[in-house]
């Protein structure tokens, strides 16, 4: 173990570097980042939406936030796989902490959840978001798109399309991504929804591989539709984690059967880097349906992705 202070998440003195905690032991940001709401010189941020308000079935995932954190601890002092490599040399990352959000006002939520991740976009740092329900990506698409001033591509892994229609003023986690076609936040034309295992009352023109057709194809031809359908349009990744069939991960609000493996779709991730990606979140991570943290594992691996291809992309 390195000779280094415990409670890195608060004794850290930069941004880079990697911690010398126990994994059973010390204060548990995420990957044992510091934590702070000072994100100058940072490459990127992670954040927790503690939200569940909006959830159409099991509720818990308020809690996703909590044990992705706890499971992350994993993955610090050793060199992160697949990458061979400690992605905290290069790369300076931050932990910010949580949204702020009150119970008794749920309808207030998504507007707290755009203007915070809003503030933390101008500092250009790159934000990975943990959910929370998939109600918490509107207002992070509503974020990114001003930020990037153009529609984004929406690369969506998840069992459902989350296209039912709403009046617009709805928080649901079943209609962000119909709503933000309709408010042109992202191209259709340039957006997938990879792992969908049910059926909605519309696509809006969005390219679908269904739970189906993933079981016939690798990994690699996966990620390849996936390059090229998106192309170079600035892409935004939202994981919810029911994509993956119940079996790796039961915590979560609505499971649906039939998925792909945590290791199929984590070799997709690895091998999308190409992409522009903007911006990242992974969701519906409900621990009080979990077991022995099979499903927050998952999930922190998952965010873990995003800041390993972020980091292959920094200049050494």
């Amino acid at each position: 173990m390195p000779s280094r202070s415990i409670d890195h998440a608060f004794t850290a003195r930069k941004l880079s570097g990697a911690a010398g905690d126990p994994t059973y032991a010390g204060a548990l940001s995420f990957m044992r980042r510091r934590f702070t709401k000072n994100v100058r010189g940072a490459d990127a941020v992670v954040w927790g939406i503690p939200f569940d308000s909006a959830v159409s079935n099991r509720p818990g995932a308020r809690f996703g936030p909590q044990a992705i954190r706890r499971a992350s601890a994993i993955f610090d002092n050793d060199p992160q796989y697949p990458f061979a490599a400690d992605l905290f040399e290069t790369l300076a990352v931050v932990d910010y902490g949580d949204c702020l959000i009150d119970y008794g006002h749920p309808q207030k939520a998504p507007a707290a959840i755009e203007r915070e991740a809003g503030g933390i976009l101008r500092s250009g740092a790159f934000l990975v978001s943990l959910g929370g329900d998939h109600s918490v990506t509107w207002p992070l698409l509503k974020a990114h798109a001003a930020r990037y001033a153009a529609p984004l591509a929406l690369v969506q892994f998840d069992a459902h399309q989350d296209t039912w229609p709403d009046d617009g003023r709805r928080v649901d986690h079943g209609s962000f991504v119909g709503r933000a076609v309709r408010e042109g936040v992202i191209d259709p034309a340039r957006s997938i929804q990879v792992g969908i295992r049910t059926h909605a009352p519309e696509d809006c023109g969005i390219r679908i591989l269904h739970g189906f057709e993933l079981e016939e194809m690798r990994a690699r031809e996966i990620a390849d539709l996936i390059t090229a359908h998106v192309g170079d349009a600035p892409a935004y990744i939202t994981f919810d984690i029911d994509c993956l069939d119940p079996a790796f991960a039961p915590g979560t609000g609505t499971p649906v059967a039939g998925g792909p493996s945590s290791a199929r779709m984590l070799s997709v991730l690895r091998q999308i880097g190409a992409l522009n990606i903007v911006g990242a979140d992974i969701v519906e991570v409900s621990p009080p349906y979990d077991h022995a943290d099979i499903t927050a594992i998952a999930g922190a691996t998952v965010a873990m992705h995003y800041l390993g291809l972020l980091a292959e992309k920094k200049p050494r």
